[in-house]
């Protein structure tokens, strides 16, 4: 009974401090430890890199949306990535060579990260912005972002997401950003950030090389970073948009393939959770990335232990009920229009979500490795 006791209680402890004691601590810590991001008006010479897979529908609109960006034509060169497309992507961004749009084409398939790497071979400047093709930015977007490099601490910088659900209202995974984003703000307030937005980041070319092409790119690059003595920075002026995807069952594997692909990239880089060589960094990715995709785990054992509790006393009776109703509630929210409600849809979103990290657990453990990628339609 006496380990019953102790699961219970440690595993619930996981889930809550993943998702709210992580997040407290830092709210103390930022007022005791402050680290001020020094931001100014500069124009380094700076390489767009947009990557690339098949994107005859959605490459224009990339691209033209990249040539209404503010930002001094002699120090901006654009790079679009093309990871060996096969349909009319590659035709369709030649055709904008004359607007100083240059096409780097890998000659195989082999990932994201290995056409990126082309890119920042061929780049020629002293900060690479990267961003996918379904992500649309306002004018300002690289004038903003660039500005945090003038703080010499800074290695790599983070747009803030903008979530758009497909009725225009906000859903749970936009609750889900929001509550992202704040994390973000703290972790930038006290130290560092864990993890970049994808869709749209820049980092100094220094934190680029070597490139490595078979980790995520956007936490590796992070990760490069801190390895250098810098830190990664989330900035609250720049701003990347986009879409939910409307099929429900590529969201989910999207989910399934950014957490195995993260998985990856810490297993390969575990010696940065030494508390010893990273100090508080080193905590951070604990409680944020690990801590995070062990709730699964936390979430099963809770349940077990309490389902062998339930007769111990009412405490334990109540503590089940409440976890049954709460996974009836999501459960009915991923499969009916309920899910429409703000409330049941976070429950439905939670669950989904950790789902997912417990199947990129079994991929993983398993061996499977994702490289080859294309883009999700949103």
């Amino acid at each position: 009974m006496n380990e019953w006791v102790m699961i219970f209680w440690v595993s619930s402890g996981l889930v809550v401090y993943a998702y709210f004691g992580y997040p407290l601590v830092l709210w103390a810590l930022s007022h005791v430890r402050s680290r001020e991001v020094h931001r100014s008006d500069i124009t380094p010479k700076v390489t767009f890199i947009i990557t690339a897979y098949n994107e005859e529908g959605r490459i224009k609109e990339k691209l033209d949306n990249t040539l209404l960006l503010t930002y001094p034509t002699e120090q901006l060169e654009v790079i679009v990535a093309s990871d060996c497309s096969s349909d009319r992507t590659d035709d369709i961004v030649s055709s904008y060579a004359a607007r100083r749009i240059r096409l780097i084409r890998a000659s195989a398939r082999k990932g994201k990260e290995a056409a990126q790497k082309l890119a920042v071979e061929a780049a020629n400047g002293e900060v690479l912005v990267f961003s996918d093709v379904a992500t649309i930015l306002p004018k300002d977007a690289i004038a903003n972002i660039v500005k945090n490099f003038s703080d010499p601490s800074v290695g790599c910088v983070s747009s803030v997401d903008r979530f758009i659900a497909q009725d225009g209202r906000i859903s749970g995974e936009g609750g889900y950003v929001r509550y992202e984003m704040y994390l973000r703000e703290l972790e930038t307030r006290v130290n560092s950030l864990v993890g970049l937005s994808g869709s749209f980041f820049a980092a100094r070319r220094a934190v680029c090389e070597p490139w490595a092409e078979d980790l995520q790119s956007d936490f590796n690059t992070l990760l490069n970073s801190v390895a250098k003595g810098l830190r990664g920075v989330s900035d609250p002026n720049s701003i990347g948009c986009y879409k939910n995807l409307t099929n429900e069952q590529k969201e989910y594997q999207r989910k399934v393939r950014t957490v195995l692909r993260g998985l990856t990239v810490l297993a390969r880089r575990s010696s940065m959770m030494n508390p010893f060589r990273y100090g508080l960094f080193a905590w951070q990715l604990f409680s944020h990335k690990l801590c995070r995709w062990l709730v699964p785990f936390g979430l099963m054992a809770a349940l077990l232990s309490n389902l062998m509790l339930a007769t111990a006393s009412s405490f334990y009776v109540s503590a089940l009920l409440l976890q049954v109703c709460f996974y009836g509630v999501a459960t009915l929210g991923t499969f009916s229009a309920l899910a429409r409600r703000s409330i049941i849809k976070l429950a439905a979103f939670f669950l989904v979500v950790n789902v997912s990290i417990l199947n990129a657990w079994v991929r993983f453990l398993r061996g499977q490795r994702v490289v080859a990628w294309e883009s999700s339609r949103r």
